[in-house]
């Protein structure tokens, strides 16, 4: 069994959202790291897998309002539903997008066919409600004109967009929901400027928030199991009654504590992230055992890996087994891959592929 540290707390307003928004605080980790997931070149996610029953509806506002671009589009490979253990019966398609300028932090949209008994992952869910991939979170230069083309779309949102204050730099914020309930969290850092990466109406993703029951739990496996490096781990109340993007009722909202973390391969870096909060006190639905293909919602996000083999013992010495593994898998725009996907403890799937 992993043994918990709890890593120290930072100040109270270290607010997930904001964190995700202002300059990498991995600076300060110069020192050389242990045996971890970047050493045998596991780099940040290149895709989340997104499952939906119309794969244009579901892209249509990522590429005709933020102008993200189509990769490739095709049917599935015999070999890809194969692995993830779906009857014979079940085909597919899917669609491939990126953010301009980028090729990682893409969304992958798969169409399950003949499945039967599919279903939201995170059906009616409200942000405590754990299990399942909460958000893909994105950047933008105006996440009001984007709030307003969901909205347009007949697209729904946890929250108006609202801006705020944090350790010197202008935020806005909003949690974007499509078809199936998978969100999309946008943000947006008037000043200082963000220079991560390109940004405008869109940008890539670059992280995917997880609801869990147990924060410190979560974290473990992230950091222990998988070997990553944690780039905050903090509590947050809000300093006064106020609306916020996750519809914490105002009068609440100084009292309910949001514990997040934010864990990546490799420290420093602004992408390839994962997040995992905790509502404490608040006791949601458990939706982890409808985390699976052919369910609609975001099924997974992909880490290319170098060195597969020697990460698998890596993680097999962690006590970390996969649910489902191939060799040799046809994936359209990865190549032919070997692959293997690990189930984190509230149920939601983390893959990492070598191809050739």
């Amino acid at each position: 069994m992993m043994r918990l540290t709890a890593a120290p707390a930072l100040p109270a307003a270290m607010l997930t959202v904001a964190a995700a928004l202002l300059p990498s605080l991995a600076a300060a980790a110069d020192a050389p790291a242990p045996r971890a997931a970047a050493d045998f070149g596991v780099a940040p996610w290149r895709e989340a897998v997104v499952s939906v029953a119309d794969l244009d509806a579901s892209a249509a506002w990522l590429v005709s309002d933020g102008g993200w671009r189509e990769i490739v589009r095709g049917q599935l490979s015999h070999g890809e539903l194969d692995y993830w253990g779906l009857p014979a019966a079940v085909s597919g398609a899917f669609l491939l997008i990126c953010a301009p300028e980028a090729d990682s932090g893409c969304i992958r949209y798969v169409r399950f066919d003949n499945a039967e008994g599919q279903r939201p992952i995170r059906l009616a869910a409200r942000p405590w409600d754990t299990g399942g991939i909460f958000s893909i979170m994105l950047r933008s230069d105006d996440v009001q004109a984007m709030f307003d083309a969901a909205i347009a779309r007949g697209w729904w949102a946890e929250s108006p967009p609202y801006a705020f204050s944090f350790g010197g730099s202008e935020l806005v914020n909003v949690v974007i929901r499509g078809p199936h309930g998978v969100n999309y969290a946008l943000y947006q850092r008037a000043a200082p400027p963000f220079d991560g990466f390109p940004v405008g109406r869109l940008s890539q993703a670059f992280n995917t928030m997880r609801m869990v029951q147990d924060q410190a739990r979560a974290l473990a496996f992230f950091r222990d199991g998988l070997g990553f490096g944690v780039l905050f781990d903090a509590p947050f109340t809000d300093p006064e009654p106020r609306s916020n993007n996750f519809s914490i009722p105002a009068n609440l909202a100084t009292t309910l504590v949001r514990r997040a973390a934010v864990a990546q391969p490799a420290l420093p870096g602004e992408d390839g992230r994962v997040e995992v909060m905790a509502f404490e006190g608040f006791a949601g639905r458990d939706l982890a055992e409808h985390a699976s293909p052919p369910n609609w919602g975001i099924i997974s996000v992909r880490y290319p890996v170098t060195d597969l083999a020697g990460y698998r013992a890596f993680l097999a010495a962690r006590g970390v087994t996969p649910v489902h593994e191939a060799k040799g898998v046809a994936i359209s725009g990865i190549g032919t891959a070997d692959i293997l996907a690990v189930r984190d403890p509230d149920g939601s799937l983390t893959e990492f592929y070598h191809a050739r």
